[in-house]
């Protein structure tokens, strides 16, 4: 019996595509009849809203005035008592006006039982209204925030916790902020927190930051659900009525490791809401929102960014700026292409080289959803665990040696090309190009340095070289004639069980 086939790289369940693929997009579609009706009740309710927020505002503006008069924002900052009461009904006027009519189930913690309120998901401005049924808590804001004509002065009411763009101690600043309130003993109001730390589309819930969970207090989880399809992010729809329900769910109390660990005391709460809202989870973060951004910047679709950056810089140990200069490089293949996927096509063309079996073997390893393209998540993936531990000194002496046919420690290009031509039918004008790019000071002939400066600044053909020996050798074992010596082969097999050893290190989820 023919033995069976191997891949490189065993499929991980957690790599694998999320549930949701991108959960910052909501995608609306409106009926004829929805728009007229919105056109109608906008012209209707527009101008009468606005009349009354008018009148809301001027009563809230010198109130506001009043409570934060000469309150100082940094130092030593004192919690404000005795307005709460008179904004809250305000501040339900004002949402009263938009239309808003909100039911409220469960029990609201006090701030000794629970600390903090993460709220989840975060859709929309319209969620400010949790702070209202909540009694104005104190929030986490950006201290751009506070300049906002009016609305700014309102802010300073809650006290907020203030995060500053400028400062590059602000994050640490502002997490043992948080910690000294939520550790007061209920000297200081509950802190209300958007732990996502952006907008979805209410489809999923992505991961939590660990500023509310890195005190270790108890955190009362809130959900918000909006039975209105128009309520979504930065939507601005008019309606008689907007229907909203907040949920508060018991407080969650953190284990000892889950003190030690808000990682996984944030992925705990998470699983509880996510149970509740019927939702699932994925591990999409804010730095996926900035890869969107930067995706579009290089004339990619905006969701080719997407790679679940949580999960993917954890198993794959990434920092962002890795992972965007992956974008760059991806982008330089996929910008002929439409909708920023790869296929064979491009990237033979990448890699100078025609489609051969092990061309194809090496895109298949890359393509792990199997649709016949390569997104730049599995390119991520592919580059990270595929090419870069199969681009070590052993196998670049190996094929240096292998191209090395007279063995005098440079190659030519007559050398170069009839090893392309017999191994990957290479034509000669194909391997002009390529023989150009590696040889860097146009000598006529490779030196294993400059060899080996291309080979580590393109792993993609280290890859594609063990690859082709690892086809070498399953012909071998079906007892077919290899085109390299026997002896080659085990640099392929060492290539191979280095990445299964340092895939598996990479636990699952």
């Amino acid at each position: 019996m023919a033995p069976q086939k191997e891949y490189a790289l065993p499929r991980q369940r957690s790599l694998l595509l999320p549930a949701v693929i991108n959960p910052f997009v909501h995608d609306l579609k409106l009926t004829k009849a929805d728009k007229i009706k919105c056109f109608l009740l906008g012209i209707i309710l527009v101008p009468l809203r606005g009349i009354f927020l008018l009148l809301v505002l001027m009563v809230m503006w010198p109130i506001s005035v009043m409570i934060t008069f000469r309150q100082p924002l940094k130092g030593a900052v004192e919690p404000m008592t005795g307005w709460r009461r008179v904004m809250t009904f305000l501040g339900w006027l004002y949402f009263f006006g938009m239309g808003f009519r909100v039911v409220v189930k469960g029990k609201q913690a006090s701030s000794v039982q629970a600390p903090i309120l993460a709220v989840a998901p975060h859709s929309s401005f319209f969620d400010a209204i949790v702070c209202i049924e909540a009694g104005l808590p104190s929030t986490v804001s950006r201290s751009e925030s506070l300049e906002a004509p009016i609305f700014g002065r309102f802010l300073r009411c809650v006290q907020p916790v203030l995060v500053s763009r400028k400062d590059p101690d602000s994050r640490r600043n502002t997490i043992l902020e948080i910690e000294r309130r939520a550790k007061s003993g209920g000297h200081w109001p509950q802190v209300l927190i958007f732990p996502e730390g952006t907008c979805t589309n209410r489809s999923c819930l992505i991961t939590f930051k660990q500023g509310a969970f890195v005190p270790g207090v108890p955190v009362q989880p809130v959900l918000i659900r909006y039975p209105n399809k128009l309520v979504s992010m930065n939507s601005r729809s008019y309606t008689v009525v907007m229907k909203g329900q907040i949920v508060f769910l018991p407080p969650q109390i953190p284990t000892e490791i889950e003190k030690k660990c808000p990682f996984k005391f944030a992925k705990s709460v998470r699983a509880v809401m996510a149970e509740s809202l019927g939702l699932p989870v994925t591990d999409h973060t804010y730095e996926d929102c900035r890869l969107m951004i930067a995706a579009g910047e290089l004339t990619l679709p905006m969701e080719a960014g997407l790679v679940e950056f949580t999960k993917i810089s954890r198993k794959l140990e990434l920092k962002w700026d890795s992972v965007k200069k992956e974008l760059e490089s991806f982008a330089n293949i996929a910008c002929s292409c439409k909708g920023g996927r790869i296929t064979i096509e491009e990237f033979s063309s990448f890699l100078k080289l025609p489609i051969s079996p092990a061309l194809q073997e090496l895109f298949a390893l890359f393509d792990r959803n199997g649709d016949g393209t390569i997104d730049f998540r599995e390119y991520v993936i592919g580059v990270t665990v595929l090419c870069r531990p199969a681009n070590n000194e052993e196998v670049i002496q190996t094929a240096f040696k292998l191209f090395d046919i007279d063995e005098d420690n440079c190659i030519t290009q007559e050398e170069f090309s009839s090893l392309l031509r017999s191994a990957l039918g290479v034509r000669d004008l194909e391997v002009h190009s390529l023989f150009k790019e590696i040889d860097a000071d146009g000598s006529g002939h490779i030196t294993y340095d400059e060899f080996c400066s291309f080979a580590l600044t393109h792993p993609e053909y280290a890859k594609l070289f063990t690859t082709y020996l690892e086809l070498q050798r399953y012909q071998g074992l079906q007892g077919e004639e290899p085109d390299f010596e026997a002896s080659l082969s085990h640099c392929c097999t060492a290539s191979h069980n280095h990445q299964e050893d340092s895939t598996s290190d990479k636990k699952d989820d």
